[in-house]
Order: structure tokens, then C-alpha cells, then sequence
């Protein structure tokens, strides 16, 4: 019998293959698993536990404490990465309060107040119709659209409350679109004349303007928020020490599962000359995971969604750059038909060997622990992304530039959010059997969530793989459709970013049916890729500003 790789005896010529010349990782082995243990020793854990219980007591204050008071607890709470301790007493506050300060609020007008809890409410899920249209005519009818003579500080921290609050609106609440161009504008204004205001305020708007709160990751954001917070002057001291030792707490277990990942990374056999054409992103990939799911309850889910984006990213550059049009179309059946063909190269085996392997092994832990078996599902969304990777391929190989529309019918597939924000599902505590068989492939809400992480990835990424033969990447579909310059392609495509989210937010609401740490995921995918992305390719590049960012989340602990 004849090898199926061989004809009539004689190898044939391996196929010319590209490089995209991709550093190597910064983040050696050896240092992740020298990196110091830090757990908090016991009279530490004893205060921890002491000031998570005054926390506790502060929010069912809620009869000795003015309203706004405890809005800005709760806001406060979020912004310090702490509220994850207590997401239903924050709702049944949220509940408790929002009907008397809403009657309030209509009778003596309060731009911040109106403003905050437009967006509490909003952020966990509630409707705000009341509250939106309180909101609304406190818009039309407040003398706040001024220009930089305002120097009243209550008016200042009301437009920066109203102008995080429009980044949450939706694209029909179009007072609330104008007020986010008219609060920027303002805001802006302050930021050139800073005796007007506090330096906490100045500092604050600074930060806001740079990125809303509502686009912002959110340990990248407490991070910054723990060191900003200290220098307020009513901040509350127990609530500081408390999120400073929470989250020294966390960077500890982050510590302890990227040791893990890092010693399954190096024995699953991806890595190596064999591999070097590929990016070797383990750290880069978990802080990801960790931007979408940072609480220590999703530990599975963030250790097997890494596990994937590993797998995905070897993959990615595969299509990518690496394999021939020929092999691709292979190995994308293969992915299909779960099976190895003779004739791919060694790199590509070894690829499926280990997708094959790491996907039956996530499978059989949720078969064991609730007897429930989500391989079909994993092997369907593998078989997406790879379908999408390989339309992709095509057009690189055919020279063909798509529309943009064209583009991103499949880019919102390619750009693995899909894969990743459903195998979160997959792995989430409140998975059940109908859930599962009643999960749409794939809801609106993941269609919109992948669209602008795809559009923040561009907007990073598209001039280096331009330059190294890539396809084109929206920026470029729009200059060629549109017959426009690179500098107005981006504007658009910044455009599309803010109506997206826009779209998003809705979709978000929308789907109350969802679990809520799906939902929750969905909306932390886009802001990762915002974080990644925000200073060229934070992934492909791990020693950009992604790098200072993962050493104040896994290394630094918070003094």
C-alpha cells in the first residue's frame, strides 16, 4: 500500500511558507513559576473577612444613609472590584431605594443622582424607563449645557455622572447620544482650566475622557480606581483596605492558576521550533480570560477558556500565515469530520492532536460533574471558527478585498468571540440541560459583542498584518469601498465601535433569559479587546503596554 503522503515514491515539495516574524513570549517558565506564592497570612484574611462582613452592614444601612450616599457606595463598590461580594443585596438596595429617590429626583432635579442611577440600574440588568425619563427632562430642561464659565462643582460632577451614564445608552435614547458629544466637549473644557475644580475631579475626568468607565476592563480599571480612590478626600478607609486586600487576594490565586496553565502549555508540545511561527501568548491569553471572568467563583472557566485561546491563537496563525491554501482546506475538514488526515504536515497533527485532546477533556469534566455532554457543541463551534478562518484564507489566496459589510458578516465569526464567549457558557456554574439545547447559535447579543472586539482588534492590528501580506481588515475594505484616506477608514471605524456598543447595551438587556455571567461576558469581551488593542497589538506584541498591565494584575501586589 502506498503512503497516502507520498506519489510514486518521491516526497512532494513542501509548500513556500510565510513568517510573520512574531517575538517570542517575555514570559518565561521558569519566572511564572518562581513568582512568589503572596497569600495573605492569617491576621490578614481575619481582617479581610472582618471588613467584607462592615462592608456587608454598610449596604443594608439603607434607612441611616441619604440615597445618593449609598448610590455612590454601590458605585464606588463596583469601581473598587469589591461588589462581586454582594450582587444580590446591591440589587435588593438598588430595588429598596430607586422608587422613593425617583419621586424625589422629579420634584428637586439632581444631575448626578438622575445620572447614577440611570446607570446602577442599567448595569444589573433593570428596566429604567421612570428613571431614563427623569433623566431625560433633567437634560432638556437644566441650564447644565453651559460652557466653561460653570463653576459650580455640583454641575461639574453631574456632567461627568451624565456623561458615563450616555456611554450605557441605548441608540434610540438619542438626548442621551447628544449628551455624551455635549458633556465631552465640556469636560474637555475643564481639563484646560483644572483650578476650576478639585484635583480629585480633574483626575477623574482626565481618566474618563482618555476611556468611559462603561468601555473600560474592569481589573485595569480597579487598579487604576484603588490608587485614585486613596486620594479622595471623603473615601471611605475600611472600604480601601478592604479592596486593597481583596485584590492582593485575588492576584494571589491568579498567580496560582497561571503556574498551572503554564506548566500544561509547555508539556501539550506547541511550543519549540516546530512552533515558531506561531505566537506563544500564554500569559497575554489568561489576562484576557481574566478581563472577562475575573471573579475567583469562574476559576474552571477561566483556566479551560485560556486553555482555548491558546489553542485558538496557534490556530489563528496557522490560517493565518503558515499553511498552504491546500492544507488549510485539510485541516478545516478534519476539524469537521474529527478526524487526522495522513497527509497534513507534522505541525498540523500535532495542532489537531492537542485540540482533539484538551476539547475531550473539558467535555468529559462537565459529563462527570452534571451529566451533561457539551463535545457536540464544542466540536460545532470549532467547526465555525475554522470555516471562518479559512473564507479568510481564500481571500488571501484569490487577492480578493471584501466590502466591508462582506467582511464582517465573517470577521465577527473569525474573531473568536463566538467560540469563546460559548464555551464560557458551556462551562458556567448555571449550565443545565435545557439551557444548553435551547442556546441559539449564535444570539444577537454574541453577534454585536464579537463585531466590536473585531473592530478594536483592527483598529490595533490591520497596518502590521497589511505589511506582512495579510487579508485586508475592515480599515482597508472601507478605503477601497469608499475610495477614502486611511485617517477617515479609522474615523468610520470608530464610528461603528460606539454605534455597535450602543446596539449591544441593548442586546444586553434584552436577553434577561441569559445567565447573568454570560451576559456579563459578553460585555467584558469587547472592553478586553479594547484593552489589548488600545496601543497597537497588545497580543501579537506582548511588550507593549499589555505588559505593564498584566505585572500590576498578576505581580504587583497593592501596598
Amino acid at each position: 500500500m502506498k503512503n497516502p503522503s507520498t506519489d510514486g515514491g518521491r516526497q512532494p515539495p513542501p509548500p513556500s511558507r510565510r513568517t510573520a516574524n512574531y517575538p517570542p513570549s517575555i514570559w518565561d517558565d521558569g519566572f511564572i513559576q518562581s513568582l512568589p506564592d503572596g497569600s495573605l497570612d492569617k491576621t490578614q484574611l481575619d481582617l479581610w473577612e472582618k471588613l467584607k462582613e462592615d462592608m456587608r452592614h454598610l449596604i443594608h444601612d439603607d434607612k441611616q444613609k441619604d440615597s445618593v450616599e449609598l448610590l455612590e457606595l454601590v458605585d464606588n463598590m463596583r469601581r473598587l472590584g469589591v461588589s462581586y461580594h454582594y450582587e444580590s443585596e446591591i440589587k435588593n438596595l438598588l430595588r429598596s431605594i430607586s422608587s422613593s429617590l425617583l419621586v424625589s429626583l422629579e420634584n428637586k432635579k439632581n444631575m448626578h443622582a438622575s445620572a447614577l442611577l440611570f446607570r446602577l440600574l442599567r448595569e444589573y440588568g433593570f428596566q429604567v424607563q421612570k428613571c431614563a425619563d427623569i433623566l431625560l427632562n433633567s437634560i432638556k430642561n437644566e441650564s447644565w449645557i453651559l460652557d466653561t464659565g460653570i463653576n459650580a462643582a455640583t454641575t461639574v460632577k453631574g456632567m461627568l455622572s451624565l456623561y458615563e451614564a450616555s456611554y450605557i445608552a441605548f441608540e434610540s435614547e438619542h438626548e442621551l447620544n447628544e449628551a455624551r458629544e455635549i458633556t465631552t466637549k465640556c469636560l474637555s473644557n475643564y481639563l484646560k482650566e483644572p483650578l476650576l475644580i478639585n484635583q480629585h475631579l480633574f483626575e477623574q475626568i482626565d481618566h474618563a475622557l482618555d476611556l468611559p468607565l462603561h468601555w473600560s476592563m474592569p481589573r485595569v480599571y480597579t487598579r487604576w480606581y484603588i490608587d485614585a480612590y486613596g486620594r479622595q478626600e471623603n473615601m471611605n478607609p475600611k472600604l480601601l483596605q478592604f479592596s486593597n486586600l481583596d485584590f492582593n487576594m485575588l492576584q494571589c490565586l491568579y498567580k496560582k492558576e497561571l503556574k498551572e496553565l503554564s506548566r500544561w502549555w509547555r508539556n501539550l508540545g506547541l511550543v519549540g521550533d516546530e512552533f515558531s511561527f506561531a505566537r506563544d501568548r500564554l500569559v497575554e491569553i489568561y489576562f484576557w480570560s481574566v478581563g472577562c471572568t475575573f471573579e475567583p467563583q469562574f476559576w474552571r472557566c477561566r483556566k479551560e477558556i485560556t486553555k482555548l485561546g491558546c489553542l485558538l491563537t496557534t490556530i489563528d496563525d496557522i490560517y493565518d500565515v503558515y499553511g498552504s491554501l491546500e492544507e488549510l482546506e485539510v485541516f478545516t475538514n478534519d476539524v469537521h469530520e474529527w478526524k487526522i488526515s495522513a497527509i497534513l504536515p507534522n505541525f498540523m497533527k500535532k495542532t489537531l492532536t492537542a485540540l482533539f485532546n484538551t476539547l475531550n477533556d473539558i467535555a468529559h469534566i462537565v459529563l462527570v460533574e452534571k451529566d451533561i455532554d457539551i463535545l457536540p457543541h464544542l466540536r460545532r463551534v470549532w467547526e465555525y471558527q475554522c470555516k471562518s478562518y479559512l473564507l479568510e484564507a481564500k481571500w488571501y489566496y484569490t487577492g480578493y478585498t471584501p466590502t466591508l459589510n462582506e467582511y464582517l458578516e465573517n470577521a465577527w465569526l473569525s474573531a473568536t468571540c463566538p467560540l469563546l464567549t460559548n464555551s464560557a457558557y458551556f462551562l458556567s456554574e448555571e449550565l443545565t440541560k435545557e439551557a444548553l439545547d435551547s442556546l441559539e447559535f449564535y444570539p444577537d447579543v454574541v453577534r454585536y459583542s464579537s463585531i466590536v472586539a473585531r473592530l478594536y482588534d483592527d483598529l490595533g492590528t490591520s497596518t502590521d498584518e497589511v505589511e506582512r501580506g495579510d487579508v485586508p481588515k475592515s480599515i482597508q475594505c472601507h478605503m477601497k469601498e469608499a475610495n477614502v484616506t486611511e485617517k477617515v477608514a479609522r474615523d468610520h471605524i470608530r464610528y461603528l465601535i460606539a454605534r455597535y456598543w450602543k446596539t449591544l447595551n441593548a442586546e444586553y438587556i434584552a436577553n434577561p433569559n441569559l445567565a447573568e455571567s454570560f451576559n456579563r461576558y459578553l460585555l467584558n469581551f469587547p472592553r478586553m479587546a479594547q484593552c489589548i488593542y488600545q496601543y497597537g497589538d497588545g497580543h501579537g506584541k506582548g511588550d507593549l503596554e499589555t505588559r505593564n498591565r498584566i505585572i500590576s494584575l498578576f505581580i504587583k501586589p497593592v501596598i
